[in-house]
């Protein structure tokens, strides 16, 4: 009797690496497992192993490869533009269930969930952008939006403009959001005055600024946490 065809040297180790995954939990993999295991799903007759080592070399780390855009990630063999579609897909999901995280329960208290969020948003941004995160009265998020988009080290954003947005919001509070591409999230002299200026623009209308938090590779700074605001 003529045995059937020799399974690809591949095939034994996917069935191995998620066995591994789902007897000892996801968090029994190192960093590119846990990348290959997602590519399973994505190429699935291919050994996706040189790929996921591939991606962790150029971009250095997982939360970098989900937050790289779709042409970066054609650019390693093996990754075209449906496999990079789903990547950007899987960010976006990580995203939004932060998201849903702090709409769910005040702001001031789901902190460590806010700066999950803050960081999955902006810290691989490769350019500068200014966000506010507008609040009620009870610090329940109203809506995060996008108010300035720039260079790779200044979004043009105008406080009065941040202030009648507030308004048309009905916002009682705010959390002011911006990224460092240099990867140091170290409030500049500039960063600290222009917070300055939206706190004063916005206290005429007693809406108050609970922060301002910077997002960088490196991690994300708070200005509450530095006494500056």
């Amino acid at each position: 009797m003529t045995s059937g065809p020799a399974k690809p040297h591949w095939q034994g180790h996917r069935d191995r690496l998620r066995g591994k995954l789902i007897q000892r939990g996801a968090e029994a993999l190192d960093d590119h497992e846990l990348l290959e295991t997602l590519l399973f799903a994505f190429i699935p007759r291919r050994d996706v192993k040189p790929i996921a080592k591939a991606l962790m070399r150029r971009f250095g780390s997982l939360s970098a490869i989900i937050s790289a855009d779709a042409k970066e990630l054609q650019l390693i063999e093996g990754i075209g533009e449906r496999v990079a579609a789903y990547l950007v897909a899987t960010r976006e999901i990580t995203t939004r269930a932060m998201r849903e995280t702090i709409e769910s329960r005040p702001i001031i208290s789901s902190w460590s969930a806010l700066l999950g969020y803050v960081r999955s948003r902006l810290q691989h941004e490769p350019r500068e952008q200014f966000r506010v995160i507008f609040l009620d009265r009870k610090n329940h998020l109203i809506a995060d939006e996008l108010m300035g988009q720039g260079t790779v080290d200044h979004a043009p954003v105008y406080p009065r403009e941040i202030a009648r947005r507030a308004l048309e919001l009905s916002a009682s509070a705010l959390i002011l959001v911006h990224n460092h591409p240099s990867g140091d999230p170290t409030p500049s002299r500039a960063d600290i005055d222009f917070t300055r200026e939206i706190i004063d623009a916005l206290a005429p209308f007693d809406i108050k600024v609970h922060d301002h938090l910077i997002a960088a590779k490196q991690g994300v700074a708070s200005f509450k946490s530095e006494g500056l605001i």
